[in-house]
């Protein structure tokens, strides 16, 4: 499983973290059963605070992407149904949203030259 962490991103680590995660498995690229890194594993990977990757996996633990087997380890939960894939995928779509807006909004852009620029881009789609 390969993740990039962009310490100087405005994201916090732990969500970065999960948000890759989250994509990968809405990619397949994922798959139920799959096992992940250990929390201590990661966090060494990433250089990063154990507590960090600690709180991305109970993120997605809750959210019910991956589950955590006592004395086993940590693996991509069973096939979620269409709608729940379907909500993982909006989950990304808006998360995706979310950081471009954040990041214009960071650059001074003003809220109707970003809602201008969206829709002339959607437009060209």
């Amino acid at each position: 499983m390969r993740l990039k962490i962009e310490p100087e991103s405005p994201v916090p680590i732990y969500v970065q973290i999960e948000e890759q995660v989250r994509a990968l498995v809405a990619a397949g690229q994922l798959r139920p059963s799959d096992q992940l890194p250990t929390i201590r594993q990661l966090a060494v990977d990433l250089g990063v605070n154990y507590n960090t990757v600690a709180r991305a996996y109970l993120e997605l633990e809750r959210a019910g992407v991956i589950t955590t087997q006592r004395g086993r380890g940590t693996f991509v939960a069973g096939v979620p149904d269409e709608a729940r894939q379907a909500q993982l995928r909006a989950e990304k779509l808006r998360a995706l949203l979310r950081a471009a807006i954040g990041e214009a909004l960071r650059l001074g852009y003003h809220r109707d030259e970003i809602a201008a620029a969206f829709q002339e881009e959607m437009g060209r789609g």
